[in-house]
């Protein structure tokens, strides 16, 4: 199971970046989330999305990050308007074969990361 992330980056505050993540290998990924991980921070789980498209958001993101699926299924995305310093972070594209909440540990198949650094 391979699972690759894109899109991260750095720009200033106010401004928008979208990641996007693929699966591949895993024949049916029922939930797919996104991670963040801050210098010296646990993994926190900042949005994920179940085969079904019900959607979870951590509250400090809520109206500001969307998250999608493409139409494989395979694929998930996440728009980010409105950046905040505070969300500069690594963030992580997880997999999992299992109705799970949104929680790092509940999730098998990792991606390496992506960067996203908000300036001030």
């Amino acid at each position: 199971v391979q699972v690759v992330e894109s899109g991260g980056g750095l720009v200033q505050a106010g401004e928008s970046l979208r990641l996007s993540c693929t699966v591949s290998g895993l024949a049916f990924p029922r939930n797919m989330g996104w991670f963040r991980q801050a210098p010296g921070k646990e993994r926190e789980g900042v949005s994920c999305i179940s085969w079904s498209i019900s959607t979870y958001y951590a509250d400090s993101v809520k109206g500001r990050f969307a998250i999608s699926r493409g139409t494989s299924k395979n694929t998930v995305y996440l728009q980010m308007n409105s950046l905040k310093p505070e969300d500069t972070a690594m963030y992580y594209c997880a997999a999992s074969e299992n109705n799970t909440p949104c929680r790092a540990g509940e999730f098998v198949y990792w991606g390496q990361g992506t960067q996203v650094t908000v300036s001030s």
